[in-house]
């Protein structure tokens, strides 16, 4: 009985050492966890959105709360792309006592430990994962971007107003939440704008899509809408180019890679996507970020071979400084006062202002849209769009 009671105290103690509590595991050292995918179909969105996190910690690795100063450090934890890995990936920040949570690159995996994060009393702050139910009914996850039901309105807004389409042909991994969602929102979205929209799915792992472009093909459609990860879309872009199909192809920002850029180079397609940032803002931030890239082999080869810079890499940057003032701001390591103090943030980041609703979603009501330059490799911006 007494060895009961004694095993009882002690799992009693580790839950409560997870729970509500500072992440000065080393008494002089904060941690910022990185929920990221570095491995699997989403592992070269995940390293660029990294990459942010990483420049702005390069640049400001301390905080002071309450009195004393802190140095902050990067704890990691690859999910691996797979919800199925999302528990085990979040459980290991919680375990590292981490004071705030950054991620994840792909609304699935974040849903998937959003449960985790909230159980814990631990905060996240999603970067770039749009889905709605990334942050509906979890008073712990927060997110710095827009979301899809925005998003997909945008994007039909673009194809009926500026390419004309009046039939549009939507493509996603089946089971994908990202994907799934912003077809479904783009699709409520275009039919209501009147267009004609055919709706489809292809199976994890899928490398030939043949048969879904000549499906595209057939049915006349005037725009092709496949917001897939960047391993599924560099096929279709291949694929596409190489049956002769001239439809513009349109994404979310997930498509916003130099994965894409590549894939595209040369080729006789058109792409358009939304995406939360695009280059020339701020040329004093990104001369310092191409420096920072471009001095580490390393820095490089996680954003794709070259210093093209990604929306979600300067989403990165700015989720890492609102972490920060959101520490400042509490004046504790109490995780439920972090917590309370991101809720109640505004600040400015390089991406434009950042304030939350009470569903901790960000107040965002514009998104950029580019194009892919097929001869010089690089993004094209073409416009700051809202919604009507």
């Amino acid at each position: 009985m007494a060895k009961k009671i004694i095993a009882l105290l002690l799992a009693v103690c580790m839950i409560a050492s997870f729970c509500a509590c500072g992440a000065d595991k080393g008494g002089d050292t904060i941690y910022i966890g990185v929920y990221e995918p570095q491995s699997g179909s989403n592992g070269a969105g995940g390293k660029q959105e990294i990459l942010g996190m990483q420049y702005a910690n390069s640049l400001v690795n301390t905080v002071e709360v309450g009195g004393k100063t802190y140095k902050v450090e990067l704890v990691y934890a690859d999910n691996e792309s797979v919800n199925e890995k999302a528990i085990t990936a979040a459980t290991k920040l919680v375990s590292s006592k981490c004071s705030v949570v950054l991620g994840s690159y792909g609304s699935g995996v974040s849903i998937a430990a959003g449960e985790t994060f909230a159980n814990a009393k631990l905060p996240a702050i999603g970067v770039t994962c749009t889905n709605p139910a990334v942050t509906d009914g979890n008073d712990y996850y927060f997110r710095i971007c827009f979301l899809d039901p925005f998003q997909g309105t945008v994007l039909a807004n673009y194809a009926f107003d500026k390419l004309g389409a009046d039939t549009v042909y939507c493509l996603g991994e089946l089971g994908n939440d990202y994907d799934q969602g912003l077809v479904n929102y783009f699709a409520e979205a275009a039919e209501a704008l009147g267009m004609t929209v055919i709706t489809d799915s292809f199976p994890a792992e899928n490398s030939d899509f043949t048969s879904y472009l000549t499906t595209a093909k057939n049915e006349g459609a005037d725009v092709i809408f496949a917001p897939c990860s960047t391993n599924y879309a560099q096929l279709i872009i291949e694929q596409a180019a190489a049956q002769g199909i001239t439809a513009p192809m349109l994404a979310g920002d997930t498509w916003d890679s130099n994965v894409i850029l590549s894939a595209a180079q040369g080729k006789d397609v058109e792409i358009h996507v939304t995406t939360f940032f695009a280059e020339g803002g701020d040329p004093e931030f990104e001369a310092g970020l191409k420096a920072w890239i471009n001095g580490n082999e390393t820095n490089l080869t996680n954003n794709g071979g070259n210093d093209t810079i990604s929306a979600v890499t300067v989403m990165g940057y700015d989720a890492y400084n609102v972490a920060l003032e959101a520490i400042k701001a509490a004046g504790t390591l109490d995780t439920v006062k972090i917590r309370d103090a991101i809720a109640g943030l505004s600040t400015n980041g390089i991406t434009g202002a950042i304030s939350f609703n009470a569903v901790g979603d960000a107040n965002r009501d514009a998104a950029y849209i580019k194009a892919a330059n097929t001869e010089t490799g690089a993004w094209d911006f073409v416009a700051v769009q809202g919604v009507n």
